[in-house]
């Protein structure tokens, strides 16, 4: 026994990128700290409060993680490319940071010039989320050009120190709003910009090796594809949150306790996404230690187990929903008032988007960033459609997330059904490598 274990432990380190364990360490720690910190914001707040701040939530997701996360994904490739031929780095990151000051310029722009409409449909007229909103794209900007140069040079410990402290400062920012009994929702909106400008300096002070120079870097070294991946990022997102969103949008004034207790329904049926990215470091080990010699068997057997597993998780989770949801969001919400069908129905939802972020992950190890972008955009559009076609609020945004989520996950199964002729010239170290660097943002 002693031997095949050890057995399966050389051979995932043969194939697994160096940092994974550390990686996947960093996403778990996140993934828990980042519901704790849902959990205490929402507590704290009252009424219109509370969806004001799940609808900023929202926003910030959207526009964080969907405009400046495919920059760290091309930084970290670029500058591992570079590393790999020995020729610096620096020019590549000056470049990206170009790049991405550009995004959040025209990101902050819009964001100013949008307070009324924002303030007046989903912040219930408070414009201090606009500086919220400012602040937090910053913040996103500079996380994760960080971990993409942090990734890119191998230093797989700050990365992880990175992930799990972003978290863990929020989460202390939270619990020091709610001691002081603060009640402001544009506040503890403010805690997600803040948490990682008081984090990277922690982090980077050990990280005191400068980026070598090296010629200069053309904008398509970061990606000829950059267009693609910002836009499936975007739509992904979006898809994800759209419920969210879709509940202040589309409520009535005879609705407004439903969009109040929404948000807390709305996390309790995350738990599929929260366990999904809790258990993607321990996963890869899992994988590489089965896989198979052949390198075409190898990619097929990863991704099989991998939505094996995504489906698992998925369905325990609706099931989880439908007979424990209530108990347990009224355990932890203490307006929890959704009902166990409509919760499980979200939790659906919620799986099928992990199920299609998996079919993407695979899709993207192959190199088919253009069909990703186009199922998640139709995947989206679909959702807006149910959402506008469907009655009752609740029914709306949950088929909504659903239907969307399965299009979505339908399109990019095809699209990786055409590409099986390009397995047999990808590893599972190209999975790897793609589900490594597509985290989910509870």
């Amino acid at each position: 026994m002693k031997k095949k274990v050890a057995s399966a432990v050389r051979r995932a380190n043969d194939v697994l990128p160096t940092g994974t364990a550390v990686v996947g360490g960093g996403l778990a720690i996140s993934a828990f700290l980042s519901y704790g910190f849902v959990i205490i914001a929402l507590n704290s707040l009252e009424g219109s409060a509370k969806a004001s701040f799940s609808a900023f939530w929202a926003v910030i997701f959207i526009a964080g993680p969907g405009f400046f996360l495919p920059i760290e994904q091309e930084v970290a490739r670029a500058v591992a490319h570079r590393k790999a031929q020995g020729i610096g780095g620096r020019p590549v990151v000056v470049r990206a940071a170009q790049i991405g000051a550009i995004i959040l310029g025209v990101l902050i722009v819009a964001a100013i010039v949008a307070t009324p409409w924002l303030s007046s449909a989903f912040y219930g007229g408070n414009t201090f989320f606009t500086v919220s909103l400012c602040v937090g794209l910053l913040a996103f900007a500079l996380l994760h050009l960080t971990r993409g140069v942090l990734a890119g040079e191998g230093r797989f410990t700050g990365y992880g120190e990175l992930i799990a402290l972003d978290s863990a400062i929020r989460f202390a920012l939270a619990i020091g709003l709610w001691a002081t009994g603060v009640e402001s929702a544009a506040l503890f909106a403010l805690c997600l910009g803040l948490s990682p400008l008081l984090t990277l300096p922690f982090v980077l002070r050990g990280q005191r090796r400068e980026l070598a120079p090296g010629p200069d870097a053309p904008l398509s070294e970061l990606s000829v594809n950059l267009g693609w991946l910002l836009a499936a990022s975007v739509f992904a997102q979006a898809l994800a949150y759209a419920p969210l969103l879709g509940v202040n949008l589309l409520a009535t004034d005879s609705e407004e306790y439903i969009v109040v207790g929404f948000a807390s329904a709305f996390f309790v049926a995350r738990v599929p996404v929260l366990l999904f990215q809790a258990v993607q470091g321990t996963l890869l080990p899992k994988l590489a230690g089965l896989a198979g010699s052949g390198k075409h068997d190898e990619f097929r057997r990863g991704v099989v187990r991998l939505l094996v597993l995504v489906v698992a998780v998925a369905v325990a989770g609706i099931i989880g929903s439908f007979l424990l949801g209530p108990t347990v969001g009224k355990i932890f919400f203490k307006d929890f008032t959704m009902s166990a069908g409509y919760l499980a129905l979200l939790a659906a939802g919620s799986g099928a988007f992990i199920i299609a972020l998996t079919v993407a992950q695979a899709l993207m190890a192959l190199g088919g960033l253009r069909t990703i972008a186009v199922s998640w955009g139709i995947g989206l559009c679909v959702s807006l459609g149910m959402m506008s076609i469907v009655e009752g609020l609740e029914m709306r945004v949950d088929l909504g997330l659903l239907i969307g989520s399965v299009i979505a996950a339908v399109f990019m199964a095809i699209g990786l059904v055409r590409r099986q002729g390009q397995m047999a010239d990808a590893g599972i170290g190209s999975l790897i490598e793609a589900i490594e660097h597509e985290p989910i943002e509870i």
